[in-house]
């Protein structure tokens, strides 16, 4: 069975393009839109991934990658309450504001080699079992 990996973060922290990279080195892969729900534990309720990484960007940094300035009410309403949830319970959390994608991708990769490693190896009962 494969790991299934969800990412989850603000808007411009590189959701797409982390799943993207995974998806083509054949990781299983959801990008999970949290920051649009107002339901805190949508990412749990229709993904429930193996494991959960949250990607974090600054304000600053998300308005330069965008385009876009935003007003903070609205990131805080993004970050204070409809992230919070799976920020609290991811399993790897990154800051992406001042790493490139390449960087990123090396981190979460020896994440995901290391959760590999500490699996404990399937049992081969052969015929043990009647």
């Amino acid at each position: 069975m494969r790991m299934l990996i969800g990412i989850v973060g603000p808007c411009s922290a590189g959701k797409s393009t982390l799943a993207r990279v995974l998806r083509a080195e054949g990781y299983t892969v959801k990008e999970i839109r949290q920051e649009h729900s107002g339901v805190p534990t949508m990412w749990q309720r229709i993904t429930n991934p193996d494991v959960l990484i949250y990607l974090d960007v600054s304000m600053e940094e998300a308005a330069r990658r965008e385009h876009l300035e935003r007003p903070s009410s609205w990131w805080r309403e993004e970050r204070e309450v409809r992230l919070a949830h799976a920020r609290e319970h991811c399993d790897l959390y990154v800051d992406t504001t001042a790493l490139t994608t390449e960087e990123i991708v090396a981190q979460v990769k020896a994440f995901l080699e290391g959760r590999r490693e500490k699996r404990p190896p399937l049992t081969d009962f052969g015929d043990t079992l009647s």
